[in-house]
């Protein structure tokens, strides 16, 4: 299979009435959500498919128009900083049907992620994001089995302030059909078994934000023997929505020592978010040299009233 992301040739495609620009004869433009998975499965960078047959895609209606749902991820990697914040900042910060998934009282859980989508239906792209892990919405009160489950990356509730991306189809899909904050910008992210790198660019081209950091020893996993979910809250057209995000784990490795990471932040969007949560230090550093993902649109849901 060619690899589209090394040509320059676009073509124009529709996105509820927003024209965007896909790499010619990359998946998008080639198969529109419905991809052959038999094709899918003869490209060398995917291990395998089998992840996505069982998981057969619907065609639902979206602010972008018509389109098939789960979007698969084939290949991508993945790291993620985790930080205590004090609760009072994050507060400050959420939406107030929202509460903060606090590790003691007084402190809750930011992070910083990076992700590098290597094989997927809308083609390569990068990603970062500033995100607050959160209490479930309605759900009761075992926040210590949430956040057990948080920091293993099982079952992760997340509120994201910051989402640049690299690709106009990315930023499009994901703020005007899933509500994100996402916005295009130079980003590179690097990561293999011996480092994780990255870098955001900000408005004038330069550092918003960055990350360079050994990457943690690696474990390897059987295709579906580590499934973890992200389900993250948005507002659209003033309605709460739910967008769960399924990830197949293949490679991954966590540490607690997170001497020699270094993160630097800048002048941008990303920096301001991370700043205003006032991080005191990072606690856990996550990485996923290998694995795949299955994102299903949002759909909407109840939320608590909560009062500040």
């Amino acid at each position: 299979m060619p690899s589209p992301r090394n040509s320059n040739d676009t073509v124009k495609v529709d996105l509820g009435g927003r024209e965007v620009l896909v790499p010619e004869g990359g998946l998008y433009d080639r198969f529109r959500m419905a991809p052959d998975l038999d094709e899918i499965a003869r490209d060398p960078r995917v291990s395998g498919v089998d992840f996505f047959r069982r998981q057969p895609k619907t065609r639902v209606d979206s602010p972008i128009g018509p389109t098939l749902t789960p979007n698969f991820y084939y290949t991508i990697s993945t790291a993620r900083l985790t930080m205590l914040a004090p609760s009072r900042a994050i507060r400050a910060r959420l939406p107030r049907e929202l509460a903060p998934l606090e590790a003691a009282p007084g402190l809750g859980l930011v992070s910083v992620m990076f992700f590098r989508y290597d094989v997927c239906d809308i083609d390569f792209y990068t990603e970062a994001a500033v995100g607050i892990a959160v209490r479930p919405a309605r759900h009761g009160k075992l926040g210590f089995l949430d956040l057990v489950t948080g920091l293993k990356n099982e079952d992760l509730h997340s509120y994201v302030l910051s989402l640049p991306v690299s690709s106009q189809i990315a930023q499009v899909r994901g703020h005007d059909g899933y509500g994100f904050p996402k916005w295009v910008t130079g980003l590179d992210v690097g990561i293999d078994d011996r480092r994780t790198t990255a870098r955001v660019a900000d408005d004038a081209g330069g550092v918003d934000l960055a990350l360079s950091a050994p990457t943690p020893p690696q474990r390897a996993y059987r295709s579906g023997e580590r499934v973890g979910s992200l389900t993250s809250y948005t507002t659209i057209d003033g309605a709460w929505h739910a967008t769960l995000n399924q990830t197949n784990v293949l490679n991954a490795g966590t540490t607690r020592a997170t001497r020699g990471i270094a993160l630097q932040l800048g002048e941008g969007r990303m920096s301001d978010d991370l700043r205003s949560l006032r991080p005191k230090r990072a606690i856990q550093f996550d990485v996923m040299t290998e694995g795949q993902a299955a994102l299903h649109m949002p759909v909407p849901t109840s939320v608590d009233s909560r009062v500040k």
